[in-house]
């Protein structure tokens, strides 16, 4: 491998992790797997009185979600990432487990550009790796911990198999595609039936593969995933349980997925997949060169019909999401990669292919921009985490523990039992660390009650003058953090935008260093700013004891 091919590979771990560092923190959506690895590394898996310490250890006991998930991918970055953890210490313990699921997807995307390589060449190889690096979200879902994402390793190493060479694909191959899509949908989403469905039929149809092959593969890798997950599942959740034939009667059943939005049939199409794939000349022009050209056309089918056809199909389900067809991303910038390949390869051959070669090059470049902004906004967007990280470094040790209260928005911005615990929960904290104790009451009656707050030294509040109103104590606001909130353009001459009391309120974490970069560039600008415009979003409450004076530090 020549030097420029190693960089290009080593680029799609290296922005993954960047993408990690820069956004340490996690939302809702992964808030199960996140709390799940967690509670194993910490409490482990009990064999006596499996009930009573499940039940009152385990966070998902607390907080269920929707639908029961499985077990199976904390399971595994648990087990992974313990003996790191042990090394770097508890603090960095989010880190290790996210970067761990990061680097197995970038591992995935390897052994795609591999294939590609394989079946058309180092050329078209190296624009596949230029295109998916340059893309911002596969980049930046790859390290969080949706289930989404522990099955995308899974999905992309079988469409990798399906990556025809010389037009042939060895019935070897599709077996092994059709085993990682069988336990992809089986264990992690049901959806991914569907992809299993068009990637066969297409294999049937071609044909690459014949149904005395698909069909053995398919029903020993569905009995082994059966294995895998209804006892482990069974186990966690203390109930008979396959958890993803739960979630598809909840979904497609039921169809109570649609409480959380629904879409036009199109989005996928219109919306989903050219924000996905970054590039606009992905999707505007590589992807219809490659599909219709007859020196492409063969390639580029066996990468498209197969992951279109799951688009399609999975576009009669009216709630969707863009993390929802994220598996359809390494065939589509593969066929885009046949186009700019194709484009490039022939730059010295006219003026018009000169001209389309730089405007490709450009396209790369601009979406390598287009994903920085779009990385440095979604780090803003994590105020919980922010504040929980602000409030660590407040509490004083002498006061050595603390009962802290953290409202819905915080724990679904970032406040995760990693960040809640700078240690193993089972263990004292250092000399120099408070001990601090939480609470995630979400009760309406409960939270109405002024006795509930007596117990707190801090909060953590979308709205602080409720909890003022309600608690009827002293309440000092330490400070707030601020979340995005679009783009804002200020002008010369155009003054602060302050919101009621902002001078009040010191800002912290990411917010402050926002406002200091938005002062610098209009001093350098003559007044002229375009960037992030930040609003409140979580405040830091410290109770006031008797006697004591206010330590507000204004902004």
């Amino acid at each position: 491998m020549g030097v420029i091919d190693l960089l290009l590979s080593l680029s799609i771990p290296a922005v993954i992790i960047i993408h990690l560092l820069v956004a340490p923190y996690t939302k809702v959506e992964e808030s199960f797997n996140i709390q799940a690895t967690h509670d194993i590394l910490v409490y482990g898996t009990p064999t006596q009185n499996i009930y009573e310490k499940l039940s009152t250890q385990y966070d998902h006991f607390d907080f269920p979600g929707a639908v029961p998930r499985t077990f199976v991918g904390p399971i595994f970055l648990a087990g992974i990432g313990q003996p790191i953890i042990a090394l770097v210490g508890f603090q960095h313990a989010q880190l290790v487990v996210r970067g761990i699921l990061g680097l197995i997807n970038a591992a995935a995307l390897l052994v795609f550009k591999s294939n590609v390589e394989k079946a058309f060449g180092k050329p078209t190889a190296r624009w596949y790796a230029l295109l998916q690096a340059t893309q911002f979200h596969v980049m930046f879902y790859a390290s969080r911990t949706l289930p989404n994402m522990f099955a995308f390793p899974l999905t992309t190493v079988a469409l990798a198999q399906l990556i025809p060479r010389d037009g042939k694909r060895p019935a070897a191959a599709y077996k092994l595609a059709i085993a990682n899509l069988t336990m992809a949908a089986a264990i992690f989403r049901s959806e991914l039936a569907i992809l299993l469905a068009t990637s066969t039929l297409y294999g049937l149809l071609v044909p690459h593969i014949s149904i005395q092959r698909a069909a053995p593969a398919f029903l020993v890798f569905f009995a082994f995933s059966l294995l895998v997950t209804v006892p482990v599942d069974s186990y966690f959740w203390q109930k008979p349980l396959w958890p993803e034939l739960w979630g598809f009667y909840y979904n497609a059943v039921l169809g109570s997925s649609s409480a959380w939005g629904v879409s036009p049939w199109h989005y996928y199409f219109t919306s989903a997949l050219p924000k996905i794939l970054t590039n606009p000349l992905s999707t505007l022009a590589l992807i219809p060169l490659a599909a219709t050209h007859p020196a492409t056309r063969r390639p580029a089918r066996a990468l498209l019909v197969p992951a279109l056809s799951f688009v399609a199909i999975y576009s009669a389900q009216p709630h969707k999401e863009a993390r929802f067809v994220f598996y359809a991303a390494p065939p589509l910038t593969a066929a885009a990669a046949l186009g700019a390949n194709y484009i490039f390869a022939r730059r010295a051959k006219s003026a018009p292919m000169a001209l389309a070669s730089l405007v490709v090059a450009a396209s790369v470049a601009l979406s390598l921009a287009a994903s920085a902004a779009m990385l440095a906004a979604s780090a803003l967007n994590y105020p919980g985490g922010e504040a929980l990280a602000e409030l660590r470094g407040m509490v004083s040790p002498d006061l050595r523990a603390a009962a802290v209260h953290t409202d819905v928005l915080a724990c679904m911005t970032g406040v995760t039992l990693f960040g809640q615990h700078a240690h193993p929960p089972n263990e004292a904290p250092a000399a120099d660390q408070a001990l601090l104790l939480f609470d995630k009451t979400e009760d309406e009656a409960a939270l109405a009650n002024p006795v509930f707050w007596e117990r707190f030294d801090y909060v953590l509040a979308e709205d602080p003058a409720r909890v003022v109103g309600v608690s009827g104590g002293s309440w000092e606001t330490v400070g707030v953090v601020e979340g995005f909130a679009g783009v804002e353009v200020r002008r010369p001459g155009a003054g602060e935008e302050k919101d009621e009391d902002e001078d009040e309120v010191r800002v912290l974490g990411r917010g402050a260093l926002v406002r200091r970069v938005r002062e610098e560039v209009r001093k350098r600008t003559g007044g002229w700013w375009v960037g992030p415009r930040m609003v409140p979003r979580v405040y830091v409450l410290r109770r006031m004891r008797e006697g004591e004076a206010r330590r507000t530090v204004t902004a």
